[in-house]
């Protein structure tokens, strides 16, 4: 069996597309909080352990070898992990005013699946709602017709409530994975300075997953900058620790005015942990689960080819990716392997586009996650091997 995937651009029209708009920001102020959320509710979670939810979904992937033959890998959740993984999305709705409103639609649930709900292999998934800064409002302010500041703090008051309400309801002192993207990643980065590192559930965390976002550390150093307790991760066998990238073409680096990669203080260095090889600058393939779905690649059919029925895709070989420090900048360097000479696709979609232009200055921002999500998983069972073995 033969697969052909034919690859088309993406606008920022769509509303999974956006999920790069986290931009950078101010840091976000404790006080001034509207009332939160009731967090007590369930529908005001999309994942939440033992339920029918976003994360409970077919995560069945197609594997298409070189050659152009497939295999079916499927998706288990583990059935009683030990811990638990917290996630913040990123920037998705589609909602008109500054701030979200709290009903899930389909960009919520669709990035859900493609950022998070694979990570049910590893432990209990809680993903709260929360009055995110919108896309109209993040256009706006790209455009120069206003700022998101008051925007961010509402939403972080969310996620800080929610984070609370699951640590008292929730928790019981289990272990916890910390996931984020782009403006979810902002928020995490926000809550691990502000509440996690300031007391003892410092000690819980296995890891934090801060992507698509700068963190910054000292040059040279694994701690300091944006954390004051939470290294850097610098080995595969490491828990308690923070690992951050930004990706970029191997062809396309960092542009002097890029939104990413580059801190812009003199001293600091933006994080760069390749999932695949911690602590390695070395070039490493990439365990990458893509989009089958009809916005991201429209597959092109003949006689010879069969269709690929499978919401994700896995394409070994495909991708190869290493931590760069180069021209002043920091960033996770991605390179596609392309072989016009198999049957695979030989593009890799992920590029932010405005108008039939591509924004280098995102980079591949719209897939951060989706090229190493299967590095993300392994890296983050080995935290938790070496977690509960302290």
């Amino acid at each position: 069996m033969r697969a052909k995937l034919q690859p088309v651009m993406r606008t920022l029209a769509s509303a999974v597309a956006f999920a790069a708009l986290g931009a950078a920001g101010p840091a976000l102020a404790q006080e001034g909080f509207a009332a939160a959320p009731d967090y007590d509710d369930g529908a005001t979670w999309l994942c939440r352990p033992g339920r029918e939810d976003s994360c409970a979904i077919d995560l069945t992937a197609a594997i298409i070898a070189t050659d152009g033959s497939v295999a079916i890998e499927t998706h288990q959740a583990a059935s009683a992990p030990a811990v638990d993984c917290f996630y913040v999305y990123p920037t998705v709705s589609l909602d008109p005013g500054a701030n979200s409103d709290l009903e899930a639609g389909p960009e919520e649930h669709a990035v859900v699946a493609a950022q998070f709900a694979r990570f049910s292999e590893v432990c209990r998934p809680f993903a709260p709602l929360y009055r995110q800064v919108t896309i109209p409002a993040l256009r706006a302010a790209m455009a120069g017709e206003g700022d998101t500041m008051a925007a961010g703090v509402l939403a972080y008051g969310d996620v800080r409530e929610a984070w609370r309400h699951y640590m008292a309801h929730d928790n019981d002192g289990r272990g916890v994975i910390l996931v984020g993207h782009s403006q979810g990643a902002r928020m995490l980065k926000t809550l691990i300075a502000q509440e996690i590192e300031t007391g003892p559930t410092v000690d819980q965390i296995i890891g934090a997953y801060l992507i698509g976002y700068n963190v910054l550390v000292p040059e040279g150093e694994s701690v300091g900058g944006d954390f004051s307790v939470m290294p850097v991760c610098t080995s595969g066998d490491e828990a308690g620790c923070v690992l951050s990238y930004v990706t970029f073409r191997d062809d396309v680096p960092p542009p002097a005015n890029t939104r990413f990669g580059r801190s812009g203080m003199d001293g600091m260095a933006v994080a760069c942990v390749n999932p695949a090889a911690p602590g390695s600058t070395e070039a490493t393939p990439l365990e990458a689960y893509l989009s089958n779905l009809s916005e991201a690649y429209g597959q092109q059919a003949d006689e010879d080819v069969a269709m690929i029925d499978e919401r994700f895709m896995k394409l070994p070989g495909f991708l190869t990716a290493q931590c760069l420090d180069q021209d002043g900048a920091q960033y996770l360097s991605v390179t596609v392997n392309a072989d016009p000479q198999d049957p695979r696709t030989d593009v890799l979609v992920g590029d932010v586009v405005v108008n039939g232009q591509v924004l280098e200055d995102w980079g591949l921002h719209l897939v951060d996650m989706h090229v190493a999500m299967g590095d993300l998983i392994n890296f983050a069972a080995r935290q938790i091997e070496t977690y509960e073995a302290r």
